[in-house]
């Protein structure tokens, strides 16, 4: 399966950027378009691991769950 890197501008516009076989090129790129966006940019950059760029785009738009962090 391949990894999809995309840049995600508000409101959760999704831009497909690329779109690469091996992870380690996936990390490298999303690192240096992060780098190139600033820490503040209100434009996010995201890798993600899907069989398709459709389960990709679903997978992102969903919300993320809150990280439970220690106990309570």
């Amino acid at each position: 399966m391949p990894y999809y890197v995309y840049r995600i501008t508000p409101p959760k516009k999704l831009d497909h950027l690329e779109t690469m076989e091996k992870y380690q090129e996936a990390k490298k790129l999303v690192r240096e378009l992060r780098t190139e966006l600033g820490p503040d940019s209100v434009n996010n950059v995201r890798m993600i691991f899907a069989k398709s760029q459709g389960e990709a785009e679903k997978l992102l738009s969903m919300p993320r769950e809150e990280r439970v962090i220690g106990e309570d």
